[in-house]
């Protein structure tokens, strides 16, 4: 029976992080290029009381064997691509397929971002592209996106081409937005604000270009977040009554302990 309260307890503390990601999740349905994160469940090990054996006199063909509950393996992103919205902002831009915007931090670091709504940081006779933050975007030769004060018309077409007009109404080339992919998304480290960072789990972010890009830019869009509301609070409703089922468990043999302690009386 004290196996019992140890086992009900990591479904317990499971089940609380579980509606800790779903919580998580459901604050962040309006958050821009946001994805959904999925907590998974392995179980723990076990107490074999006997190994099985048909050989035996007693031929027990199977283990015998208890487990000690579950604990939480992973909590992985769901990348799949949100649904896009149109703005009519000409700063915004969003990814149709796979791919990340490069930025760059004040202290150098690079970070990478779903969120394409961007703006623009004016700098003297100069302006540059940035992000909600500040942090600068890059263009495909890790160059700040810089333009002059007085262009109009700004346009950004679907490989992430950016021109515009000059005062003289002239087309002017200003750059090409840097687009990178990785071999396991999934393995991004989440560093807040939209952004993610590369690590030893994700590999390193590969740059896509005309060859080898199936992913489009799509201006005057954003994406939104892939968190379906309906979808989280029936798993919430599930985590909830896991939770409840565990502490009901906890209760039971918390009685099955008090009679047994009665029984000498």
């Amino acid at each position: 029976m004290i196996r019992s309260l140890y086992t009900a307890a990591t479904g317990m503390k499971s089940q609380q992080l579980n509606i800790d990601t779903i919580s998580n999740n459901l604050s962040n349905v309006n958050t821009t290029g946001y994805k959904r994160q999925r907590a998974e469940f392995k179980d723990l090990m076990y107490t074999e009381l006997k190994r099985g054996n048909p050989n035996d006199d007693e031929g027990a063909p199977v283990n015998l064997q208890v487990g000690h509950g579950v604990k939480t393996g992973v909590i992985s992103r769901d990348m799949t691509p949100g649904s896009v919205q149109a703005t009519n902002n000409p700063f915004d831009v969003a990814i149709d397929g796979e791919g990340y915007f490069q930025v760059q931090l004040p202290n150098g670091e690079y970070r990478y971002t779903r969120d394409g709504s961007f703006k623009l940081s004016v700098e003297g006779n100069v302006s540059r592209l940035v992000t909600s933050e500040g942090y600068y975007v890059l263009d495909n030769n890790n160059n700040r996106i810089t333009m002059n004060s007085d262009i109009k018309d700004l346009t950004i077409d679907t490989l992430g081409n950016i021109t515009a007009k000059n005062a003289n109404g002239e087309d002017v080339d200003i750059a090409t937005l840097k687009l990178v992919d990785f071999v396991n998304p999934k393995g991004l480290l989440n560093d807040g604000n939209n952004l993610y960072e590369e690590s030893a789990a994700s590999g390193n972010a590969t740059v896509l270009n005309n060859f080898n890009m199936d992913s489009k830019v799509l201006h005057k869009y954003l994406e939104a977040s892939n968190v379906q509301v309906v979808d989280e609070m029936v798993n919430m409703i599930t985590a909830q009554r896991a939770y409840e089922i565990s502490s009901k468990s906890i209760q039971t043999s918390d009685e099955m302990m008090q009679q047994a302690n009665n029984l000498k009386r």
